[in-house]
């Protein structure tokens, strides 16, 4: 097969992927739909969660280069923000209002503790594209909240919930690793090691198929917990209103971590640059790998406040980036 031919498929690759990427806030509201409507088929993928959930990082850490992370850390005040943010105020906060809220559900407040433990989403990267902000620093976000993740995450939920709840931190730590750590190290590293011609090669197939990977590993979960689901229920579309409550307060406080990192030691330009990458890391989380604990290592209804979160989180990201970040006109993302 020819390069000319190779570059037009690849083209066409990228073409399905800007389409999948612009109905992102779509995808996942339709594999929680897939999964509850048709759980019978979804659930025979549950056994190969880890694996398919390995390579939507995988594909995400193609993106990430070992040298951006030791650019950011020159300037550490932005990580700094971030984590004291994402890490310890959100949760906390998440703990405080769900408590007030549930205070008789335990189970149901681990839930939101455990989305606000887990770690940024990689997708904060196309949308820091999108609104023209700090490709190095995000992706150094990422790469550090990735990495730690079986650090933080299980440290996060014993902290924050002590003895209430019952569950396997060591088991949680193994699954965090084995899903996201090392992916994101093998992923990394051949973009170091082949000066990024593997991803350049592989790329532009493998970034539409971890769309649809998210899409099955979104509906085998929710497949898993669909007799919860039931919509008839008033008590589910409360949870998914507090969801959204939550998701909105999380892009607030990193609309207000944004500014700070704004306001302190930067050129104008790079700050807003910094503000809009600090904004989304903040704001958004892995809510498929929430998921995937929840239902592993948590009692049944822990579940409900990730899958709900998943349904509402790329809309609500795509609305409160434009009512923070909408002063400077997004470009296409290509």
């Amino acid at each position: 097969m020819s390069e000319s031919t190779n570059t037009g498929i690849a083209a066409k690759f990228n073409n399905i992927n800007s389409t999948l990427e612009r109905f992102m806030p779509v995808l996942a509201p339709a594999g929680v739909v897939l999964g509850v409507a048709l759980p019978w088929f979804f659930i025979n993928f549950r056994p190969y969660i880890t694996l398919i959930f390995g390579i939507i990082t995988f594909t995400g850490a193609l993106k990430l280069k070992a040298r951006e992370l030791a650019l950011s850390v020159k300037n550490p005040l932005p990580i700094l923000f971030f984590f004291i943010s994402a890490h310890i105020i959100m949760p906390v906060v998440a703990l405080f209002l769900s408590g007030l809220i549930f205070g008789n559900d335990p189970e149901v407040i681990s839930g939101y503790v455990l989305v606000y433990a887990a770690p940024t989403a990689v997708s904060g990267f196309i949308w820091v594209s999108i609104f023209r902000g700090d490709p190095a620093l995000i992706l150094a976000l990422i790469l550090l909240d990735t990495v730690l993740a079986p650090l933080v995450v299980p440290g996060t939920v014993r902290i924050l919930l002590g003895a209430e709840i019952m569950m396997d931190m060591t088991g949680m730590a193994v699954s965090l690793i084995y899903m996201i750590v090392i992916p994101t190290i093998i992923g990394v590293a051949l973009n170091e090691f082949s000066k990024g011609l593997v991803p350049k090669k592989i790329s532009p197939y493998m970034a539409p198929f971890s769309k649809i990977c998210l899409v099955l590993v979104i509906a085998a979960n929710s497949a898993a917990i669909a007799p919860q689901v039931d919509l008839r229920n008033p008590r589910i579309w409360f949870i998914g209103g507090v969801c959204i409550g939550f998701t909105v307060i999380s892009f607030t406080f990193g609309k207000l971590t944004g500014l700070l990192c704004r306001k302190i030691g930067f050129a104008k330009n790079a700050g807003r640059e910094k503000e809009v990458s600090v904004f989304f890391a903040s704001g958004l989380r892995n809510t498929s790998a929430a998921m995937t604990l929840a239902i592993d290592f948590f009692p049944g209804p822990a579940a409900l406040p990730t899958i709900l979160g998943i349904m509402f989180q790329q809309t609500i990201c795509a609305l409160m980036g434009k009512i923070y970040m909408g002063k400077n006109k997004p470009q296409e993302n290509k």
